[in-house]
C-alpha cells in the first residue's frame, strides 16, 4: 500500500476513498455487465428473457457463495502487508491457495449447477421455460471458475493498493460482453446465431478474458510481478487453506443466506399479485444499484482494517472503521434522499411513466422505494461494519446475526404483513428493511465491543 502510516483520521478517510472509489466504481460496471445481458436477451422475447432469469438466479447465487469464500484471502493478505515480515512470500502462499481453493470450489459449483434444471421443474416453474433455462445454465455454468478467479486476483491487486486495475478490467469486461453477445446471439463475424444460449456462451468467455487480462496486468506491473503469484503453484500449504476455510465458509453462508432472504422476497410478491412482484424487481433492482457504494466501502474497510490488524495498531483500527462508516454515512443520506424526493424521475430510467398499463406497478414501486429509502443507512451499516469484521478476520458471529437477523424478524415479518395483512407488498417490504435494521445494530454492537471482545490484537 502505498499510505502505510496514516497519522490521523483525515488521512485514513482519504486512504479508505482513495481504495473504495474505484472498487465502488467497478461494481458498478460489473452490474452493468448483467445489465448488457437483459437488454440484449429481451430482444429474443419474453420467454427467453424468462428462461436466462431463472438459469442467471442460480448461477449467479453460487458464483456469489463461492466468491465470499474465496475471499478470505482479502483480510489474509491486507494482515501479512500489515505485518511487514516476508510479506511477498506470505502474500504469493495465500493468493495461491485462494486460486487452488477458486479452482476446486468453481468445478464444484459447475457440478451443481447440472441439477438446476430439476429443481426448476421442483419450484413449478412452467415446463417449456424450464427446459430452456436449463440448457442456457449447462453452458454459462462454465464460468464460474474464471469468475471465482478474477475474484482473486480482484482483490490481491487491490490489497496491494492499486484497485483503479480492477475499475479498468471490468470496463473492458463490459465491452467483451456486449461484443460476445452481439456476436454469438445474432451470428454476427461468421460466428453462428446461437439465439439465447449465444448469450452464456458471451458470459463464459467474457469470464475467462477477464482473468487473462488479470494475468497479463499482473505479469507486466513491476510492483505486482514481483510477487510471482504462480512461482511454485503446485506447493500445498495446507494450513493457509484451513484458515482461508475458517474465515470464508461462513461469508460464504452469510452471502446464501441474505441472497435467499430476498430471493424468497420474490415468491412471496409472486403469489400477492404480479403487479407487486414486477414492482419489486425494479425497486429492488434500484437499491441493488445504491447498494454497490457501501458494498464497494465495505471491500475497502477489509482491506484497512486487515493492514492495521495485521501491524496491531488498535488506534488506526479505530480510525479505518470510523472512516468507512461515515462514507456510508454521508453516501445513505445522498442515495435515501434521491428515493424519497425523485421516486418517479429514478423509476422512469426503467419503465415507461406514460403507459396507463404501468400505473398500479409504478404507484406500488413508490411505496417499495420509500421503505428503500428509509433502509438506506442500515443497509449502509451492515455492508461495512461486516467489512470491517472480516478485517479482523470475524465472520463466525457475523454469520449468526445475518442467519438470525435476516431469517426470524426479517423474514417473519415479510411473511406475516405481506400474506396476512392488507399491506401486501408493502409489508414484504417492511419485512426486508427490519431484518437489515437488525443485521445492522447488532454489527455494529459487535464492532464497538471488539476489544472486550478480543477480537484485536493485545
Amino acid at each position: 500500500m502505498s499510505d502505510k502510516h496514516p497519522s490521523s483520521w483525515r488521512a485514513e478517510l482519504g486512504a479508505t476513498l482513495r481504495l473504495a472509489a474505484p472498487l465502488v466504481l467497478a461494481n458498478l460496471l460489473w452490474m452493468a455487465i448483467g445489465t448488457t445481458d437483459v437488454i440484449f436477451v429481451a430482444l429474443l422475447g419474453q420467454e427467453p428473457l424468462a428462461a436466462s432469469s431463472l438459469a442467471v438466479t442460480q448461477y449467479m447465487l453460487i458464483s456469489w457463495a463461492l466468491t465470499g469464500l474465496t475471499g478470505a484471502v482479502a483480510p489474509l493478505v491486507a494482515a501479512e502487508l500489515g505485518r511487514g515480515r516476508h510479506a511477498v512470500r506470505e502474500v504469493r502462499r495465500s493468493v495461491r491457495m485462494a486460486i487452488w481453493l477458486a479452482i476446486g470450489t468453481g468445478l464444484a459449483g459447475v457440478a451443481l449447477c447440472g441439477w438446476g434444471e430439476a429443481f426448476m421443474r421442483l419450484t413449478g416453474q412452467d415446463p417449456q421455460i424450464t427446459v430452456r433455462a436449463g440448457s442456457f445454465l449447462s453452458i454459462i455454468r462454465w464460468a464460474i471458475p474464471a469468475m471465482v478467479i478474477a475474484t482473486v486476483q480482484r482483490t490481491f491487486v487491490a490489497a496491494l493498493g492499486k484497485p483503479f486495475l480492477a475499475t479498468l478490467i471490468t470496463a473492458v469486461a463490459v465491452v467483451v460482453n456486449a461484443v460476445g453477445n452481439w456476436a454469438f446471439i445474432f451470428g454476427h463475424w461468421g460466428f453462428p446465431a446461437l439465439g439465447l444460449e449465444g448469450s452464456a456462451v458471451a458470459s463464459v468467455v467474457t469470464a475467462y478474458a477477464t482473468v487473462a487480462a488479470y494475468a497479463l496486468v499482473i505479469a507486466r506491473d513491476r510492483r505486482l510481478g514481483r510477487y510471482r503469484l504462480l512461482g511454485n503453484w503446485w506447493r500445498p500449504e495446507w494450513q493457509r487453506l484451513r484458515e482461508l476455510l475458517r474465515i470464508g465458509l461462513p461469508i460464504a453462508c452469510i452471502i446464501v443466506a441474505e441472497g435467499g432472504f430476498f430471493s424468497s422476497a420474490a415468491y412471496l410478491m409472486g403469489r400477492i399479485g404480479a403487479a407487486e412482484l414486477a414492482a419489486h424487481t425494479v425497486a429492488l433492482q434500484i437499491a441493488a444499484l445504491a447498494f454497490q457504494v457501501p458494498f464497494g466501502v465495505g471491500q475497502a474497510a477489509t482491506i484497512r482494517v486487515g493492514f492495521h490488524f495485521g501491524a496491531a495498531d488498535r488506534n488506526r483500527i479505530r480510525m479505518a472503521g470510523k472512516a468507512a462508516l461515515w462514507t456510508v454515512f454521508a453516501f445513505s443520506f445522498v442515495g435515501a434522499g434521491i428515493m424519497w424526493v425523485l421516486p418517479r424521475q429514478v423509476l422512469s430510467l426503467y419503465v415507461d411513466l406514460a403507459d396507463p398499463a404501468n400505473a398500479r406497478m409504478i404507484a406500488l414501486a413508490i411505496q417499495y422505494l420509500a421503505v428503500a429509502a428509509l433502509f438506506q443507512m442500515f443497509d449502509g451499516i451492515q455492508a461495512v461494519v461486516a467489512g470491517a469484521l472480516r478485517g479482523l478476520q470475524d465472520t463466525r458471529m457475523p454469520l449468526a446475526i445475518a442467519l438470525f437477523g435476516y431469517w426470524l424478524p426479517g423474514f417473519g415479518l415479510s411473511l406475516g404483513l405481506g400474506l396476512f395483512t392488507p399491506m401486501g407488498g408493502l409489508g414484504v417490504w417492511i419485512g426486508l428493511a427490519a431484518g437489515l435494521i437488525v443485521v445492522a445494530i447488532l454489527l455494529i454492537w459487535r464492532w464497538h465491543r471488539r476489544e472486550a471482545l478480543g477480537l484485536i490484537p493485545v
